[in-house]
């Protein structure tokens, strides 16, 4: 079984809030509300209420459109949720019980997955965050980005991002290393880097003009390495495909660093005015899926 949540066939068990891949014993069907998914440190300032989404012009990945799902709501002029005008919203989320002790336990590779779907008539601007997937040392896994440089060494981030007319890339913060800076700048078409507030990989890798109006997957496979070695992965997929993938990298120099989750955040920005959203926006979030390889 292969779709756009659950890109590889072979893995160990896992969980989704998607209701049509019930089928597989491996996996366990949830609802989509914080507390079966482990959400956690939730930004105060914003919602992800749960509605009926409005009804896709078509759907992806093979599978229906889902019948709930969080509501991200960006008003004019806002640019993250931490601004005067908050956007979006954010929080991070360990899975179920069952998923979050093998995490904690040390699973070394996983896949962690979504769906979205932004609103027909969305306007880009300059570019902004969607949710992602996280890693580190105990609490200095959390809040690893936004300029932060201390403990860098200790945590990991990335996080799918839109650019001017809907390009797509992966907003990456991992430990310092010339080794992963290499690496990321191998991945096509184009890399920029800014060591103080994260690398962007493979910018126009893939477009996100498909989630207008309509559900897109969003899967990401972490694969830590081992202490010692720089044998790390990372690799993106878009409604099945694989767009982005690193490998040869660090993602932590310590056992006791462990991927945490998924950071799901999403806002416009940057964090300057001329990101800001011209208008009142929504998009949808659904199907949120992690499975063990």
């Amino acid at each position: 079984m292969t779709n756009g949540l659950i890109p590889m066939s072979k893995f160990k068990n896992g969980f989704t809030t998607c209701g049509d891949l019930d089928e597989d014993d491996r996996i366990t069907v949830l609802a989509l509300n914080d507390s079966a998914l482990g959400v956690h440190k939730i930004n105060s300032g914003t919602t992800h209420k749960l509605v009926n989404p409005p009804k896709p012009s078509k759907s992806s990945s093979g599978l229906p459109p889902p019948k709930k799902a969080w509501e991200a709501i960006y008003p004019k002029g806002s640019i993250n949720p931490g601004g005067p005008t908050p956007g979006g919203f954010g929080f991070y989320l360990s899975g179920p019980d069952a998923f979050a002790k093998q995490l904690q336990a040390g699973a070394k590779e996983i896949i962690m997955s979504y769906r979205m779907m932004l609103e027909k008539d969305w306007e880009w601007v300059k570019g902004g965050k969607l949710p992602g997937w996280f890693g580190g040392e105990g609490d200095l896994a959390y809040k690893c980005s936004g300029g932060r440089q201390d403990q860098r060494c200790q945590c990991f981030d990335m996080r799918p991002m839109w650019r001017t007319s809907g390009l797509g890339e992966l907003y990456t913060y991992l430990p310092l290393t010339d080794q992963n800076e290499e690496v990321l700048k191998k991945i096509p078409p184009k890399f920029v880097g800014n060591p103080q507030y994260g690398f962007s990989v493979g910018r126009g890798a893939y477009k996100f003009q498909n989630a207008l109006g309509n559900w897109v997957s969003v899967a990401c496979r972490i694969k830590l390495n081992d202490v010692g070695s720089t044998n790390g992965e990372i690799e993106l997929w878009i409604d099945g495909k694989s767009v982005i993938k690193g490998t040869g990298l660090l993602l932590r120099n310590s056992k006791t660093s462990i991927i945490k989750g998924m950071h799901f955040e999403t806002f416009f920005g940057g964090n300057t005015k001329d990101w800001a959203s011209p208008k009142e926006q929504r998009a949808w979030f659904a199907d949120v899926t992690g499975v063990i390889l």
